[in-house]
């Protein structure tokens, strides 16, 4: 086989059926290779390399599933680092196949098309694994590594090299298979520390990050069994349905912290939180897939490490016998999250907006937020039913990743209906994109709000540096205009019902995407709601 083959072949055996991509000439036995199991794995190109990465970051994140995206050395690497560096930010199993030039003169700065210092040194600043394919003996087994890598312990992307002159190389290849699933190996000792404690705390609380999104039966059981809240912004939104009363956004959250005499953190980085501060009246345990995540703020009371969903089932089994009575919560937090949702009223027009989104979108459909004004009020007050239905940007916070992020998203989960919003600054990243949509028939309905403006941006300039106004303006296109003359569908929507309307529409094409512009005006700032003070030490 050659080593394209076994490359291909070994995704096939892995489940993988799809890869985004943009071909050139370093790629092409690969691409070949892929014509040649069409049968088994499809090829959506992008118009960009961004655009395939985003693709494949979407398809993991909707799936937690690994995907895979391939593009040439040099330029083609670097037009996708930013979405590798979040899919990295994010745990997505996002698999990089990063073409090279020949392979007896990388390294040796010759000046071949795409070259470029140091590639391997670059690749492993933005995954935990990388490697270079030098054979295809190696080939098949260097495949199952990754994906092995992507998929245990801390997930997150990997890649893998190929020169242009080893992918089409032949060679007696074996095929490596997938390998067993890891056992997961709990220290029964730190559960039970843990259980005792939790089951002990007058007012434990839970917070979740992406890394509790498998763990949604398991976090809700523990939440019921110690009347504790759940806070979940951006990434875990949907661990435990918003319809619970004891599910809380970002601002109850912090006025719960300052309660809290016990906090299980699971799965996530519990930073913002550790900005609200820590004191000795408070015991923190954390879950996490990375041994050296719980002290890299200060040292916890339990850590845990490995498989959330295990540890939390072992929890769940555990701490009943340590519970002790406490009173039912629901009333209380009825009345606390209604006191919120009056003082969010200030965030009015964005939430009469998203009010029209999830009026429309079905529980189970996916929402897929930006870095923009509805975005930011999403994050804090849009219901989320499901896990994974909710798709934020981790700490990177890319502007600009939504639209093809999003276009994965829906390429991945064509059984549900997904839907994106954006800005008119960051639709404009990968807008173009709208041809691949068209291409390959994906059926995204996308929301640009228009402001003319990076509106945030512009706002801080207003309030902050006595109305400085630079570099914040935009001059746009017209979108309906734009969308369709790439034969996608599109309309305007100038307020939530003409919205709402729009969206009923675009969510029955299943076979095209829309398109629906939404001129808007400046809106009132999320920040006091999101950048909160200390509530507790020093």
């Amino acid at each position: 086989m050659t080593t394209a083959d076994a490359t291909v072949a070994t995704l096939i055996a892995h489940g993988i059926d799809t890869m985004y991509a943009l071909p050139g000439v370093h790629n092409d036995h690969l691409f070949d290779a892929l014509f040649m199991a069409s049968d088994a794995i499809r090829v959506i190109h992008s118009r960009h390399e961004q655009g395939a990465a985003y693709m494949a970051l979407g398809a993991a994140l909707a799936t937690n599933k690994p995907q895979t995206y391939a593009v040439v050395p040099g330029p083609g690497l670097l037009n996708t680092s930013a979405a590798l560096l979040m899919a990295y930010s994010m745990n997505a199993p996002v698999l990089a196949l990063i073409g090279q030039i020949p392979n007896a003169d990388i390294g040796r700065g010759h000046g071949h098309l795409h070259e470029i210092r140091d590639q391997a040194g670059i690749i492993a600043r933005l995954v935990d694994f990388s490697h270079l394919i030098r054979s295809p003996e190696v080939a098949s087994r260097l495949v199952t590594e990754a994906i092995g890598a992507m998929t245990t312990g801390r997930t997150g992307p990997a890649a893998l090299e190929c020169a242009i002159d080893v992918w089409g190389k032949s060679g007696d290849v074996v095929l490596e298979p997938p390998g067993p699933p890891p056992q997961a190996t709990i220290d029964e000792d730190a559960v039970m520390a843990a259980a005792k404690r939790l089951g002990n705390a007058k007012r434990p609380m839970i917070v979740c990050g992406g890394g509790a999104q498998g763990a949604a039966a398991e976090v809700t059981q523990l939440s019921k069994m110690l009347q504790a809240p759940v806070l979940g912004y951006r990434r875990g939104r949907g661990v435990l349905d918003s319809r619970n009363p004891l599910s809380v956004t970002l601002p109850l959250g912090h006025e719960l912290w300052a309660e809290a005499d016990v906090v299980l953190a699971v799965g996530t980085h519990l930073m913002q939180q550790r900005q609200w501060g820590v004191d000795d009246n408070l015991a923190v345990i954390r879950i996490d897939a990375d041994s050296e995540e719980p002290a890299r703020f200060r040292k916890p009371e339990v850590a845990l490490i490995g498989d959330a969903t295990s540890i939390l089932r072992h929890l769940v089994d555990t701490v009943g016998a340590h519970n002790i009575a406490r009173p039912l919560r629901s009333s209380e937090m009825e009345e606390r999250q209604s006191r919120w949702t009056k003082r969010l009223t200030k965030l009015g027009p964005q939430l009469a907006f998203l009010a029209a989104i999830r009026a429309e979108l079905p529980e189970n459909g996916i929402f897929v937020d930006e870095v923009t004004q509805i975005g930011f009020a999403a994050r804090l007050a849009f219901p989320v039913y499901h896990p994974r239905t909710f798709l934020s940007p981790g700490y990177q916070d890319n502007l600009g990743w939504g639209f093809a992020t999003a276009l994965g998203a829906q390429d991945a989960r064509r059984d549900v209906p997904v839907v994106a919003i954006s800005g008119d600054g960051g639709f404009l990243y990968t807008a173009n994109e709208l041809a691949t949509a068209v291409r390959h028939r994906i059926p995204l309905t996308v929301v640009v709000f228009s402001d003319g403006a990076f509106g945030n941006v512009r706002r801080i300039q207003q309030e902050l540096f006595r109305n400085h106004l630079i570099a914040s303006d935009l001059t746009n296109p017209d979108f309906v205009r734009f969308a369709e003359s790439f034969g996608a569908a599109a309309e305007r929507a100038r307020n939530p019902d003409e919205l709402r309307s729009a969206l009923r529409r675009a969510l029955q094409r299943r076979d095209t995407p829309t398109l629906i512009e939404v001129p808007v005006g400046p809106m009132p700032s999320p920040w006091e709601f999101i950048m909160m003070p200390k509530v507790r030490g020093r």
